[in-house]
């Protein structure tokens, strides 16, 4: 049988949310080897600079140390253009999410705000190969900016994409709407399926945000889930590792 992989993924992650995954993440260690992809945000909502948190930045690194990636997530994680003009901005902006940063900018915007996030990374010594956009979430503008990069990958709920050109791998996520009890017990209950049905998927990705951690019914179901992909033979893997092993070594034989 191939390799099947699980990818554990934190997103929003900032001085301010680390409390809400702590206790999270030191159980994920106590399971053994499992890699986890931390998606970094520079300055959460323009209150959480990472320049301005040194023991946060220490506690990034003693990760990297353990074979963790570090993903650069937006810049600010908060949508301050103009008002939406049209219904489908509207909607996306203001129903989908408010906090799709990229989706809205242009060219220039996005590229500054790219380069200001791979600037810390640089700063850092933090190694860095994939972006991705608060809420998933790119405009044409950043679309363009991104594929200027030397960066690698990003991705959406179902996909990687291989920069610059976009070229789209499977990789099926899943994701909770934890806000409330409803939301949460319908999120379990989608999740179940596409587990059935990606059952066989060579790589399966988990994609958990610090509101799922207030929870205790999102936040067991995240741990039994991992424990149970574990037991199930699947292989934790971050998404740099995945894609070095199973897609740029071809790409490059090519």
């Amino acid at each position: 049988m191939a390799e099947r992989t699980l990818m554990l993924v934190l997103h929003d992650v900032a001085p301010e949310t680390w409390p809400d995954y702590k206790s999270f993440v030191e159980e994920v260690d106590a399971l053994g080897r499992v890699p986890i992809s931390w998606l970094v945000v520079p300055d959460f909502h323009r209150r959480n600079p990472l320049d301005a948190h040194p023991g946060f930045r220490r506690m990034l690194d003693g990760r990297l140390g353990r074979g963790d990636e570090l993903i650069l997530h937006g810049c600010y994680h908060a949508d301050e253009a103009p008002a939406p003009r049209t219904p489908r901005d509207w909607f996306m902006r203001r129903v989908f999410t408010h906090e799709g940063e990229f989706y809205p900018l242009g060219r220039d915007e996005s590229a500054q705000r790219l380069e200001h996030g791979m600037q810390l990374f640089e700063r850092s010594q933090w190694p860095l190969h994939g972006f991705v956009a608060p809420a998933w979430l790119l405009g044409p503008g950043a679309r363009q900016a991104l594929a200027g990069t030397n960066l690698t990958y990003t991705s959406d709920p179902s996909h990687f994409y291989l920069l610059p050109d976009y070229q789209p791998i499977d990789a099926p996520g899943l994701v909770w709407s934890a806000r409330s009890a409803w939301r949460r017990g319908m999120s379990r209950v989608v999740s179940e399926k596409m587990l059935a049905r990606h059952r066989q998927a060579p790589v399966l990705r988990l994609g958990l945000h610090p509101v799922d951690m207030r929870h205790d019914f999102s936040r067991r179901y995240w741990l039994s889930l991992v424990t149970r992909l574990l037991e199930d033979g699947r292989h934790a893997s971050t998404k740099i590792d995945w894609l070095k092993r199973n897609v740029l070594v071809s790409s490059a034989a090519a």
